[in-house]
C-alpha cells in the first residue's frame, strides 16, 4: 500500500519544478496520486477494509485541495498536471 523510497524519489525528480523541489503542489499531487492508485488496487481484493478506506478518502481530499490551490494560482500548470497524471476532473 505504501510506495517505495526509490519510486518516491523518481516521482519527485519527474515532477520537480526546481532542483531540490519536494514541496511544490505538482510533487505533492504526484505522490498522493501514486498512493491513491496503490490503495485503489488494494480495495479490489479487500472490499471490507474500511479503516484503509478512510485513509484513502483523506488522501483524495488532500489531493483535491492541492489541485484547487494550483488551479487558483496557475491554470496552465493545473491543466498540464492533470493531463500528465491522467487525473479525471
Amino acid at each position: 500500500m505504501t510506495i517505495t523510497a526509490e519510486r518516491k524519489s523518481a516521482l519527485i525528480k519527474e515532477n520537480a519544478t526546481t532542483k531540490n523541489d519536494t514541496g511544490s503542489p505538482e510533487v505533492q499531487v504526484a505522490i498522493l496520486t501514486e498512493r491513491i492508485n496503490a490503495l485503489t488496487d488494494h480495495f479490489k481484493t479487500h472490499k471490507k477494509d474500511n479503516h484503509s478506506r478512510r485513509g484513502l478518502l483523506k488522501m483524495v481530499s488532500a489531493r483535491r485541495g492541492l489541485l484547487d490551490y494550483l488551479k487558483k494560482k496557475d491554470e496552465a500548470r493545473y491543466q498540464a498536471l492533470i493531463k500528465k497524471l491522467d487525473i479525471r476532473r
